[in-house]
């Protein structure tokens, strides 16, 4: 169990969280402005101030940032820019590398629909296909399942292929859904706590034994990295279950991602408004990223 010293009180943490919650959306769903026509250059060197999600191919050594001029590869320097312009409000891997889904709004001079919808790349960011709900959906945060996607755009939504879809009467805003490929558990950040499903978005319940986390990101099937409002890190090897407390993150984050590597370890990425901040020990420490 985590010390309660160590710990923000679970009404602080619901204020606090709130307010990262609010600051996260940088637009309401359903906003339909497109990404601006000057990039807005992060003070930290990253390609953008807006870091809407991250994602790491292990497979390929890419470390990626979804971001309001679109998709980042920042593993080497300087970054490089994959595909066109946009403004990827919601971002996630698929089953397989080199497979992404996202959301958001065209960048300017864009003949793709605004908001976007669904939309889905099978070369890595470089192209785009439109899926379904092209001017209907901006989807803020969406995730993979072993059985579909769940994604939310001011409704919480299930599809099984992408195109088409259930709506879930969840009764809770989520910052953040996170899941796994491999598997049918899903986790949503809010600010009353942890929202756990076992049936790929279907039914939630709420975990009240969970800290309160903003951001959430699986680094395995089971192995779950959480980050409070403070920069706590909590580690679950159970899918969301149970929680240890493990190390802090400086800075405010903007979104992270993890990989368990075949070893065990867990390495986990935090882009936040200093820079990217990288662990190699499970969260335990962290230091600035070095691209290679």
């Amino acid at each position: 169990m985590i010390a309660s010293s160590l710990l923000l009180s679970r009404a602080a943490a619901t204020v606090a969280a709130a307010g990262l919650i609010v600051s996260l959306a940088g637009c309401t769903p359903g906003t339909t402005n497109p990404a601006s026509s000057a990039p807005a250059k992060s003070a930290f060197g990253l390609p953008s101030a807006h870091v809407h999600g991250m994602a790491v191919n292990d497979q390929t050594g890419q470390i990626l940032l979804a971001t309001h001029e679109g998709l980042f590869d920042i593993s080497r320097t300087p970054g490089t820019k994959i595909g066109p312009a946009i403004d990827l409000m919601g971002f996630t891997t698929g089953h397989d590398d080199g497979i992404y889904y996202a959301s958001g709004h065209p960048g300017p001079d864009s003949p793709l629909p605004n908001p976007l919808g669904l939309i889905k790349s099978g070369d890595g960011g470089k192209t785009w296909e439109q899926l379904s709900r092209q001017r209907e959906s901006d989807f803020h945060t969406l995730t993979t399942t072993k059985r579909g996607i769940v994604a939310f755009d001011g409704t919480l939504m299930t599809s099984p292929d992408g195109k088409n879809w259930t709506t879930v009467a969840a009764g809770f805003t989520p910052a953040v859904l996170a899941g796994n490929a491999h598997n049918d558990t899903v986790l949503a950040t809010t600010p009353q706590g942890l929202q756990r499903s076992t049936d790929a978005g279907s039914t939630w319940t709420l975990n009240k034994s969970a800290p309160v986390v903003q951001y959430a990101a699986f680094a395995s099937t089971n192995d779950v990295i959480g980050v409070q409002p403070d920069g706590s890190v909590q580690v679950s090897a159970d899918s969301g279950a149970t929680w240890s407390r493990k190390g802090h993150i400086s800075g405010s984050v903007q979104a992270i991602a993890a990989v368990k590597k075949e070893d065990g370890a867990l390495r986990i990425w935090a882009a936040t408004d200093a820079g990217v901040e990288t662990s190699a020990d499970g969260g335990a420490t962290f230091a600035p990223y070095q691209p290679g």
